[in-house]
């Protein structure tokens, strides 16, 4: 196994190829450097990035590069697999919450409340032409690419390093692999207890695809004496009334991981695992408030068994 780690999206990020090749050593080296690139394109927190900039032109059209394009392609497919739940128009929700900076920057309590609250524009007003890889955005609309674009680059990661042997990309939590190891069944992926840290709920053993956790018990603040979290509800404008803490998903890919982790999350414990039980390209579990984890109903083909 040949394993990097570094720091980037606001997160601690790993690749991990199992080979011995020298070649494929200096393509994992090479990783950071696409993630840089990556976040330098689609970071809120980059004063010149391309989405700032997208941002910045609301009510024109605009040309993407490829990159950028094929990200706000995934991030409108999440809002059409989960109707709307895991918007990319959230960025003025998100901003009006408190979490207008970057999380390590970000204090722990504000002492301005946060603004009034709006329901979310609706994804589909964003006009697209995809020959020319042009997209306008609404007047007072705005893109924050958020998990989707973590989910995105861990599944481009993975297909790139699965070119030279069994690869596993972890992108701040959002994972994908492109094939099992040698001799393996799968990767083992311990899913944390968001109540006791350092306890592991359970061993998921994942071959292939993604699986990616969503939960509001880290990126969190107190913002004019109230408690608020990341995790925008599109029907409300606000961080989202739930009982479920955690939710984790495997899926096809990272990014559909991604979405379908949030929309479990936010639709709460019994709609969320109902949710995840009506879509057979689906597995995963809740883990509610008051401790109580609930099971997807094809979880268990995922469970690590050890021999």
């Amino acid at each position: 196994m040949q394993t990097v780690v570094w720091r980037a999206m606001g997160a601690q990020m790993r690749a991990v190829l199992d080979t011995a090749s020298p070649r494929a050593a200096q393509r994992l080296a090479t990783v950071p450097a696409w993630f840089e690139t990556w976040e330098a394109r689609l970071s809120r927190f980059r004063r010149e990035s391309e989405l700032n900039r997208l941002n910045a032109g609301a009510g024109d059209w605009q040309v993407l590069s490829p990159v950028a394009w094929e990200v706000a392609q995934a991030a409108f497919e999440a809002a059409r697999a989960t109707d709307g739940l895991v918007s990319p128009l959230v960025l003025e929700a998100v901003v009006a919450a408190g979490y207008d900076r970057s999380f390590e920057a970000l204090p722990v309590a504000a002492a301005a409340p946060p603004r009034l609250p709006e329901p979310c524009q609706d994804w589909r007003a964003v006009e697209r032409r995809p020959s020319r890889r042009a997209l306008r955005l609404p007047m007072g609309a705005g893109l924050d690419f958020g998990g989707i674009g973590k989910g995105w680059a861990a599944d481009r990661a993975a297909d790139r390093l699965g070119q030279f042997g069994p690869a596993l990309v972890d992108a701040g939590g959002d994972i994908a692999v492109s094939a099992p190891p040698r001799r393996q069944p799968g990767w083992s992926i311990g899913v944390a207890d968001p109540l006791r840290p350092d306890d592991l709920v359970l061993t998921l053993c994942l071959p292939r695809g993604g699986v990616a956790t969503s939960g509001r018990d880290y990126r969190r603040w107190r913002s004019g004496g109230r408690e608020q979290h990341h995790l925008i509800d599109p029907r409300t404008g606000r961080p989202a009334l739930t009982d479920s803490l955690a939710a984790t998903v495997i899926a096809p890919t990272a990014a559909r991981a991604e979405a379908a982790a949030k929309a479990a999350l936010l639709l709460g414990s019994a709609a969320g695992l109902a949710w995840l039980d009506a879509r057979a390209d689906l597995a995963g579990l809740l883990i509610r408030d008051d401790g109580r984890v609930l099971f997807s109903q094809r979880l268990e083909r995922f469970l690590w068994r050890s021999t």
